[in-house]
């Protein structure tokens, strides 16, 4: 289940965009996997899902909004559970680099005589 912490608020603007998602009319099991679904079945459906959001003309903020959410199911904007791991994964590392970065102070000595 997603965080509901992270959903967006109940205002229409925020929601909206899923009116026009080209999944909107196609059965559920298309982007959601079974229980125990693995292998050639899981890659094939995972396929189809992902082709049927290359298409989609609000396929950005479907990705943006489960990945904002951190959804853990299902086929969102084009992206599988495991990928959106991996970026959500990418992000929090590349955030702690710059924080770390960001709060090394380099001192700078300035000579007088120049």
């Amino acid at each position: 289940m997603a965080e509901i912490s992270r959903l967006p608020r109940p205002v229409l603007s925020a929601w909206e965009w899923q009116e026009k998602g080209a999944c909107r009319e196609l059965p559920t099991e298309m982007f959601f996997h079974p229980d125990g679904e693995r292998g050639p079945r899981r890659a094939n459906r995972e396929k189809n899902a992902k082709a049927v959001c290359a298409t989609c003309p609000v396929i950005e903020a479907c990705r943006q909004h489960a990945l904002s959410v951190q959804e853990p199911y299902g086929i969102w904007g084009g992206l599988s559970e495991e990928d959106r791991q991996l970026i959500i994964e990418r992000q929090a590392r590349e955030s702690s680099r710059e924080s770390r970065l960001s709060a090394q102070v380099i001192p700078l000595h300035m000579d007088s005589a120049s």
